[in-house]
């Protein structure tokens, strides 16, 4: 199970595809949305990322920052992030602390690759207290958006 909602959000120090240190501390009282995925260039995360871009105005709308989060290296992700035109950070969970941190690690993924990101998602409210958390009932799933969107509508 993904971090319960109520939870302290644990704080995070991870690179970008910049290979620059971002640490939870630089969200400090904003919306953050951490959009976890197994692995860049797959279908679903694919999709999954695109359609994060494709609704970013809205979550900016709310002041939400959206952040993508997987274990994929800082470049592969900057590739993904520039294939794809995707205008929020990717974050690389290179050492899977923070998929442990909130919950998010799959042991198995596809070839028996060990240790990737479940497919899910976590909001963090202003207050660095998780808000709404998701994760799907296989890696195939695609997050629930519309839910997504629904607890963003409810924070205040």
């Amino acid at each position: 199970m993904a971090i319960a909602a109520g939870s302290k959000a644990p704080p995070f120090k991870l690179y970008n595809t910049e290979r620059k240190e971002i640490s939870s501390d630089d969200f400090a009282g904003k919306i953050v949305v951490l959009s976890f995925f197994p692995a860049a260039f797959t279908r679903v995360c694919t999709e999954q990322v695109c359609n994060s871009q494709d609704d970013l105005n809205y979550y900016n709308n709310l002041g939400a920052v959206v952040i993508g989060l997987s274990v994929d290296m800082p470049f592969s992700l900057k590739v993904f992030k520039e294939k794809y035109s995707l205008n929020y950070e990717l974050l690389s969970d290179f050492n899977k602390r923070t998929i442990h941190d909130y919950d998010m690690y799959q042991c198995n993924f596809i070839c028996d690759l060990k240790g990737v990101a479940k497919r899910g998602v976590v909001v963090i409210d202003k207050n660095g207290v998780v808000a709404y958390s998701e994760e799907t009932v296989t890696t195939g799933t695609q997050v629930n958006f519309t839910a997504l969107k629904e607890a963003l509508g409810k924070i205040k």
